[in-house]
């Protein structure tokens, strides 16, 4: 490595300047507050953990994820953490051991070996909140809630919500029962929403090619909220009783949507039954919000029941997640702290002009000059002089 480019960061990892650093710090400050207001606590998980412990009930794309070393004093292999929720489950499971309804909040940074996608880096903030103990979608309303919240802090106004429910796609192809090999060949083909693979993995299945035409059917139905119907359908000319628990799964789709359409009229929502992101460790309803002119998604999250067992603790589990950082960088410019000003003052150890100062930076931003020769006129619109025997703010 070179003199002049020792100091580069790796690619993909960024660092927070000014005054999108500040700008990031009160969007966080708001929105813990309100997760405050709503009965939320908040907790700091460590950036490392033994492996075993931060892996335990995610699936393979999180290993994949995370960057591993070995622990000096131990010899144990360790791991800096991808993303908070586990971590989360693990404190509901093992230190807090509350049988009651149990809320969490975070907001800290995580690493990825890889972006997520190429609109992010690999040192994310995530921010979000996780619902312990409750199974109803009551449980998964208020997380929805509290996603759709966070993007309205963030300023982001126009929201389309994608909603799913993994249980659908468990459950027919539980019912078809074509063993592992083609069963994640009909899902890598799903989650690509490849039509024409799905077509030729139907025809040359040995059993369950009516199944796979369902599924294939996923991508076609995928959309507005009259797709749900559609699927009910499809799924009832097979068998109601035989695929029983399919049917549980959109009934439970039915219900969420209906609550999240009353509380949020202006929400635009829709279905993706191709949506199987999690597919190891989600159990229930997925949701995931866009925004108009922005490829990748603003925030996820959904219920994942499972975790908790894996952690020796079996406790029902909804939660959501953001990347604050894409956030702020998304609301540029929208964002209260973005529009605010300051006051400059002038160099002076004077009593009357040191408490002037002092009571302006009770609500405002005051910058002192240090010297004649320090300008501090950065971010400043004001100045504070000295007029008729008093201190005053006057435009600059």
């Amino acid at each position: 490595m070179t003199v002049s480019n020792r100091w580069l960061l790796p690619d993909g990892v960024d660092e927070l300047l000014p005054p999108e650093a500040w700008a990031v710090e009160h969007m966080r400050r708001a929105m813990l507050d309100h997760y405050s207001a709503c009965g939320y606590e908040l907790v700091t998980p460590p950036l490392i953990e033994f492996l075993e412990s931060l892996l335990t009930g995610t699936g393979n794309n999180l290993d994949l994820q995370t960057f591993k070393l070995t622990d000096q004093l131990t010899g144990r292999m360790m791991g800096v953490r991808a993303d908070i929720t586990p971590q989360a489950a693990r404190i509901d499971a093992h230190l807090l051991k509350t049988e009651s309804v149990s809320r969490l909040c975070y907001a800290d940074t995580v690493l990825h070996t890889r972006p997520a996608h190429m609109l992010t880096n690999r040192s994310p903030m995530q921010i979000g909140c996780e619902l312990f103990g409750e199974s109803s979608t009551t449980a998964d309303l208020e997380i929805i809630s509290l996603m759709l919240e966070t993007l309205r802090i963030a300023g982001i106004q126009k929201v389309h919500v994608d909603l799913a429910h993994v249980g659908i796609y468990r459950g027919l192809m539980s019912f078809a029962n074509v063993g592992a090999t083609l069963e994640a060949q009909v899902f890598d083909a799903l989650s690509r929403k490849s039509i024409p693979e799905l077509d030729a993995l139907a025809a040359n299945a040995d059993k369950g090619s009516r199944i796979i035409g369902i599924v294939r059917d996923f991508a076609r139905l995928s959309g507005a909220t009259e797709a749900l119907g559609d699927l009910r359908q499809r799924v009832q000319e097979v068998g109601e009783t035989e695929l029983q628990a399919v049917i549980e799964a959109i009934d439970t789709l039915q219900t969420f949507v209906q609550q999240v359409a009353s509380r949020f009229p202006n929400v635009e929502l829709g279905f993706d039954f191709c949506e199987l992101r999690g597919y190891d460790y989600h159990t229930g309803v997925m949701f995931t919000a866009y925004t108009p002119g922005f490829g990748d998604a603003l925030a996820k999250g959904g219920r994942y029941d499972e975790v908790g067992k894996d952690f020796g603790r079996s406790r029902p589990a909804t939660g959501f997640s953001a990347d604050l950082k894409y956030l702020c960088r998304i609301a540029a410019g929208k964002t209260e702290y973005n529009k605010r000003g300051g006051i400059l003052a002038p160099v002076g150890e004077a009593p009357e002009l040191i408490a002037r100062i002092a009571e302006l930076r009770q609500s405002e931003r005051v910058v002192q000059q240090l010297s004649e020769a320090d300008t501090g006129v950065a971010g400043c619109d004001r100045h504070l002089v000295y007029e008729g025997g008093e201190w005053v703010v006057r435009p600059l």
